[in-house]
């Protein structure tokens, strides 16, 4: 590799991006056993390849210094800076993608292999070794993530709280990562506050505590009071994430890509750039500030619920300061009220469906990512949502096209229902509806039944009834793939599950037929927010 890099001639451009990994990662693995194992060395043996070229930089970053001596003092002091910024910048970047390169690599490995060792065992044993084998693989993703945080630790997170998509032993293995981010040194929140706003601390604020309220993969919070006497909590993003995040991109699509056939039949690709979208706009407060804002105005119509208010002056894209909001996590409440205080948790939980129902198909812009740290409850029971990094904007023709699943839903029109997915980008593999309305049934035929014969004591699906639902399904979808399927689809389901999980939790008595009929009978363009 290196006399190699000597022939290069100088004036040759080598773009330092990850274009060789991201290239590999776009090219369908059509071969199987060591043939696939080879190819994903060789993908992240040239990922390592093109991040060693990058020392040519330093090389050509001191030539750069050495001209500047022409332009003046300062033009070398520019150069130089920029020279050790560089020179810090190419180790880590080495360091980081051989041990998280490494990671997949055993993974990718052994999942291609599972094929050939699983036919010399005995049928007995075979699915005991399998979730032996995941649960293996998801402590190794889930070490490095906790070991390399940035944009493994969210991905880790993001699929933690999709057992649809991945096997029980993953979810269980990285729910760890929902809230062991390691917090950032104070040391290095007071330099990224005082570098972004050109300020001390202690002129910016009036007192700043050191310890973190909660600490995540692309940021932490702090307590603070700002001079005029209101009580803030501060978002600070990790410094440096900006540095890795491309790269971590570019290794999951290699991982998801290799080990999908050990998964349920999806749309990887779509589901892929979603979570690549997700993360990358969570590294943007200035997005988040402005979904927030929004958000809020949809929300004015729905009591209560609300957002904390904005501070300004205090924001931007590294830093977000809002008021700071006194509460319970949701599910430490709904907790408390089970079974104690059933009207009190049956209207919870119905402001909660009620705020999500208008973001979709009102606001056109939703909130996705309501896990229970992102809710908070006040004395009053009022709801704060919390993060709004992870979000999704609907387009219109979105938009009317759920809003008219809904409808031919509640009236058992799967021609309807059929031609309206098609329309929407949902595709499967024979081109026939069957997989699709099974999956709209299984999540819409309860919110059918509700408005049709509503009978408050038929209650929600047992565990029992949901996991026959689930093995139904998953038989479909082995039958007949749905290789594509809307990007905000992802989005969409990742909320309406995470909520249904609470509503099958708690099984609150809640006037779904009510609620659904108000937003049907509503008029859809009447949009809340501009």
């Amino acid at each position: 590799m290196q006399n190699t890099s000597l022939s290069r001639s100088e004036d040759q451009q080598i773009p330092p991006s990850w274009q060789p990994l991201d290239d590999f990662a776009r090219q369908k693995q059509k071969d199987s056993g060591l043939k696939a194992w080879i190819a994903v060395i060789e993908g992240c043996i040239r990922a390592i390849e093109q991040t060693a070229w990058q020392g040519r930089e330093i090389a050509d970053q001191a030539m750069n210094a050495c001209r500047a001596v022409g332009r003046g003092a300062s033009a070398v002091n520019e150069e130089m800076q920029q020279l050790a910024d560089e020179a810090r910048r190419w180790p880590a970047r080495l360091k980081r993608l051989t041990k998280t390169g490494w990671m997949l690599t055993k993974v990718v490995a052994s999942y291609r292999l599972w094929g050939t060792r699983s036919a010399f065992l005995p049928g007995s044993m075979r699915e005991t070794a399998l979730e032996n084998l995941h649960r293996k693989n998801a402590r190794r993703f889930r070490d490095t993530s906790l070991e390399q945080g940035g944009a493994f630790l969210k991905i880790g997170q993001l699929l933690s709280s999709r057992p649809d998509l991945l096997p029980q032993a993953w979810v269980d293995e990285l729910a760890i990562l929902q809230d062991q981010a390691a917090p950032v040194p104070f040391e290095d929140i007071a330099a990224v506050l005082e570098c972004e706003f050109g300020q001390p601390l202690d002129s910016l604020f009036a007192h700043f505590d050191p310890t973190p309220l909660a600490a995540a993969s692309i940021g932490q919070v702090h307590r603070a009071r700002l001079h005029d006497g209101r009580q803030v909590a501060v978002k600070v993003q990790r410094p440096g994430l900006d540095e890795v995040v491309e790269l971590d991109m570019a290794l999951l699509k290699i991982f998801l890509d290799a080990v999908k056939s050990a998964l349920p039949p999806m749309d990887m690709d779509t589901i892929v750039s979603e979570i690549q979208r997700t993360v990358r706009e969570e590294l943007d407060y200035e997005r988040e500030a402005r979904v927030m804002t929004q958000i809020a105005g949809q929300l004015e119509t729905v009591p209560g619920i609300t957002t904390p208010p904005l501070v300004a002056q205090f924001s931007n894209r590294h830093v977000l300061t809002t008021e700071f909001v006194t509460g319970q996590k949701l599910t430490q409440v709904l907790d408390s009220l089970h079974g104690q205080q059933p009207e009190r948790l049956n209207r919870i939980l119905h402001t909660l469906l009620d705020a999500w129902f208008a973001q979709v198909l009102h606001g056109g812009l939703f909130h996705a990512d309501p896990h229970p740290g992102n809710i908070m409850i006040t004395d009053q029971d009022e709801l704060v949502l919390l993060d709004f990094g992870c979000a999704q904007a609907l387009t219109d023709d979105a938009r009317r096209g759920y809003f008219r699943v809904l409808q031919a839903c509640v009236v058992n029109d799967q021609a309807v229902i059929a031609d309206t997915l098609d329309r929407l980008g949902f595709r499967t593999r024979s081109g026939q509806p069957a997989t699709l309305l099974a999956f709209v049934a299984a999540v819409l035929d309860q919110v059918r039944e509700a408005i049709i014969d509503p009978q408050p004591e038929r209650g929600w699906p047992s565990a029992e009834e949901l996991m026959q639902q689930v093995t139904e399904l998953l038989a479909r979808l082995e039958h007949d793939p749905v290789d594509k399927m809307p990007g905000d689809f992802i989005m969409l389901a990742r909320v309406f599950g995470t909520l249904g999980g609470l509503f099958l939790h708690y099984q609150p008595q809640v006037d779904i037929a009510g609620l659904v009929l108000g937003y049907l009978t509503r008029p859809l363009d009447n949009r809340l927010a501009a």
